[in-house]
């Protein structure tokens, strides 16, 4: 229960994503600042706490033996996962785009095949390659039909070309996300905590931001003041605080796959605060009936979601207890 609170929580500050780079859009901000400078101002943010911590010398130590893993996987967990999303801030409102971002639940959990998991046998424990929990995928489809109820009578109002530019980059990210931070998982393997694992792929990753920043010199100058302000407070509340807790979280089921899952589906709750965030601050349209039903049944599939991996784990785990008590 504790990493779906750890989940929750990360959900919420991961919503001022959403709800900040839907306001640097509106007062004119380009996607590329928004995305780079958040990457940016993550480094001292998270340096200051590893320092302070005194952990940064086992960081750089790991880092050293594979720089060519921590450069790919940080630029496709971070790089792949963000740039895309604040792409399509551009052509899409943040409701949308927070809606569309849940799409990440299904793709974590058909990422499965592509990992190791522990699995309890009456040998003990042995490593398996992760399967695609099929009961929790079908949580994972009730969640999305949630969402899709709340942004079907949205939707409509929106051009093609609107919504293609707005769903495809998000599509995108919502594989590189959990790709990039379970590589990184396998990778560490319990060497490093969560600031360390956090601060190493923003540093593998900023080749990319950089580059990604002279694009946007040489495009569409400097950034304004109040967007460089906006992204620092998206840096603080979405890189690194919502960012460490769903780590953090991930971390706690590493090597269980559903479980796993089950933490990932929390991020549901993100189009709840986002929402909220924007009817607060935005002042968009109240949400239709239809969408409020739609909210109902996102908090209900992640429920169900969570009842249905840990229901699953116990049931895993009866035969080995059965071995160990007749010994």
């Amino acid at each position: 229960m504790k990493p779906i609170l750890i989940g929750i929580g990360s959900a919420f500050f991961f919503a001022f994503t959403f709800v900040l780079n839907a306001s640097m859009e509106l007062s004119g901000g380009s996607w590329i600042w928004s995305a780079s400078l958040r990457y940016l101002f993550m480094v001292p943010l998270l340096l200051g706490v590893v320092l302070a911590r005194k952990s940064l010398r086992p960081l750089f130590a790991e880092m050293k033996k594979q720089p060519g893993t921590w450069l790919l996987w940080g630029t496709v967990g971070f790089g792949l996962f963000y740039a895309p999303l604040c792409f399509a801030a551009a052509y899409s409102p943040g409701w949308l785009i927070a809606g569309t971002w849940q799409v990440t639940i299904i793709s974590g959990t058909l990422l499965a095949p592509l990992f190791w998991e522990t699995i309890s046998t009456d040998k003990g424990p042995v490593q398996a390659r992760g399967k695609i929990p099929v009961r929790g995928l079908v949580m994972s489809l009730l969640i999305l039909l949630g969402i899709i109820l709340m942004q079907i009578e949205h939707a409509k109002s929106l051009s093609l070309e609107s919504l293609l530019l707005g769903v495809i980059p998000v599509l995108i990210a919502s594989f590189a996300y959990p790709l990039g931070n379970r590589k990184m998982m396998d990778l560490c393997e319990g060497r490093l905590d969560t600031f360390q694992r956090v601060l190493g792929m923003t540093i593998a990753s900023l080749p990319f931001w950089l580059l990604l920043s002279l694009y946007g010199l040489s495009t569409v100058g400097w950034p304004s003041k109040e967007q460089s302000f906006q992204a620092l407070l998206v840096a603080l509340f979405s890189g690194v605080v919502a960012t460490v807790l769903f780590f953090k979280a991930t971390d706690m089921v590493r090597g269980n796959m559903r479980k796993l899952a089950s933490v990932e589906a929390t991020q549901s709750m993100e189009v709840l605060f986002a929402l909220a965030g924007e009817l607060l601050f935005l002042s968009i349209p109240l949400p239709s009936l239809l969408s409020w039903c739609g909210m109902i049944v996102v908090v209900l599939g992640m429920i169900l979601h969570s009842y249905v991996a840990n229901k699953q784990e116990k049931s895993q785990l009866k035969p080995s207890a059965a071995l160990n008590e007749k010994v």
